[in-house]
């Protein structure tokens, strides 16, 4: 794979609820310590929860050759002015071409233009790669502290980046 082969990013629909399933169950399968959810949980997930999940996020999915190559969502939270950024991977031959960065740019501006202010993502511990890769975007720790829903031996923390 080659940094040309790394074109499309684009928001997805309901209709697109197999590629979101083949990113997500990728991503589960390639980094079970960096997610909330586990591979066996979603592989369980029949269609109409696929799409409900492709309708009720703001999803981007990079594709080469119409084959998922890396995804992320972005939700509202509690908070009226944040955006949340969450379920990001990218595949393995896919990491350092700016696949990630673009990902990330296409949350900041989904949530830029919903009116938030800040955007929000919580890494979970030992996943220092991505972590590093946060912080280069300027996202700083918030000194939240929560334990990983699919493995509560693990902790994540809260990082935001301003986007005022």
């Amino acid at each position: 794979m080659t940094a040309t082969e790394h074109g499309m990013i684009r928001r997805i629909t309901a209709d697109d609820w197999r590629l979101l399933r083949s990113a997500r169950l990728a991503a589960l399968a390639d980094a079970p310590y960096a997610f909330g959810s586990s591979h066996a949980e979603e592989a369980g997930f029949d269609e109409a929860e696929w799409r409900s999940r492709a309708a009720g996020y703001a999803w981007f999915i990079a594709l080469a050759d119409d084959a998922p190559i890396g995804v992320v969502g972005g939700t509202s939270v509690d908070r009226p002015r944040a955006r949340i950024l969450f379920a990001m991977w990218t595949h393995e031959q896919a990491r350092g071409t700016g696949v990630a960065q673009r990902l990330v740019d296409a949350v900041r501006g989904w949530a830029t233009a919903d009116g938030a202010e800040e955007l929000i993502l919580w890494n979970a511990d030992g996943n220092e790669r991505a972590r590093r890769f946060y912080e280069r975007l300027g996202f700083v720790s918030t000194g939240n502290r929560q334990q990983l829903r699919s493995n509560p031996a693990i902790g994540e923390e809260e990082l935001h980046l301003s986007l005022l």
